[in-house]
């Protein structure tokens, strides 16, 4: 293993040198650094976690904050997960995983023993119960949300009333007169939870500045919780021709409902969806879709934290604008 030393020695300098060298503590001239830097790359050398944590006073681990709760994807959590810990890993830190139900007390435990650098706040309800902590702590934070009231908060997500009033003008531009949203489960309604609050507001929005005819459904995470909403739907809307779906789960069951109960897909029945990509184009008919961008959203939140604990100034809200990708579910409305 290369030590401290044998980088001095290789670049020609005393250890201490090396060490402020790594840490900042103290300057040293540029032709200096190069050179240990040089060193360091031909060795392979790599400090310590230890060593480098108590040299700077940090942890070098961000604490992704992401509680399971029912009603949560848990595939899509994780694509947020896993692009966190890829993207801390290239700035040299590692990630601690909180999945509990544990509110403002698990925020302070962890701020308290000094665990971690920085958070990520995952899973943002309209009126969290979270903020005003997460506004009084040291800790550096970023939200993966959007709250009601962001002030003094770093916020960063996908557009999703933008995203909601997407797929529905994209619906009306096929010339489809009414339609209807198959949401998340209702717990997240309940919950409050800000992504699915702000499709709901998009989607409704769009529909009456469009004047259609509009609906929306909560459904569980379940294939017979799709085919109720789907018989649901024709009972009530027996002119319906265009769903927009906002729930990973139900996609494929919510196609295969409506087929067995008589609407192709999509010479009768249109349907958009916000979701991942590589769901949409997999599916036995492929869907129209709004990506939901989990890899640039951890990516984007890492290095926004980043920024913030050198000190950088960061912007206080970051809105992805919606992309869509055109796929087999959308067609022109058929005429009677």
């Amino acid at each position: 293993m290369v030590k401290i030393t044998d980088v001095a020695r290789h670049a020609g300098v005393s250890p201490s040198t090396v060490s402020y060298a790594l840490s900042g503590k103290r300057p040293i001239s540029e032709e200096t650094r190069l050179r240990i830097e040089a060193s360091i790359r031909e060795l392979g050398y790599r400090p310590h976690a230890g060593a480098r944590a108590l040299a700077s006073s940090r942890s070098n681990v961000l604490a992704l904050v992401v509680p399971l709760r029912t009603g949560i994807h848990v595939p899509v959590a994780m694509q947020f997960a896993v692009s966190v810990v890829t993207t801390a890993r290239r700035h040299d830190h590692d990630v601690l995983l909180l999945t509990q139900e544990e509110g403002e007390d698990g925020l302070r435990r962890v701020a308290d023993t000094a665990l971690v650098d920085a958070l990520i706040v995952m899973d943002v309800g309209l009126h969290d119960p979270r903020l005003s902590l997460l506004r009084s702590l040291d800790l550096p934070s970023v939200l993966i949300g959007f709250p009601q009231d962001a002030d003094g908060l770093t916020c960063v997500d996908l557009d999703f009333k933008a995203a909601g009033e997407l797929c529905v003008e994209r619906l009306a531009g096929l010339g489809h007169r009414v339609v209807a949203l198959i949401g998340s489960p209702p717990e997240v309604y309940v919950r409050r939870t800000a992504f699915a609050q702000r499709v709901v507001q998009g989607f409704t929005a769009a529909a009456a500045r469009g004047g259609l005819a509009s609906s929306v459904h909560p459904c569980d995470a379940q294939p017979d919780a799709a085919r109720r909403v789907a018989e649901q739907l024709l009972r009530e809307h027996p002119a319906l021709t265009g769903v927009v779906v906002h729930n990973e789960a139900v996609l494929e069951p919510l196609i295969d409902a409506f087929e067995q109960l008589g609407l192709r897909v999509p010479a009768d029945l249109s349907i958009t969806a916000i979701c991942p990509d590589e769901l949409a184009a997999s599916l036995r008919v492929p869907v129209t879709s709004v990506t939901l961008p989990s890899t640039e959203l951890g990516e984007r939140a890492v290095e926004l934290l980043m920024a913030k604990l050198g000190g950088t100034e960061v912007p206080g809200a970051t809105l992805l604008p919606p992309r869509m990708t055109e796929r087999a579910s959308t067609a022109p409305r058929a005429l009677a």
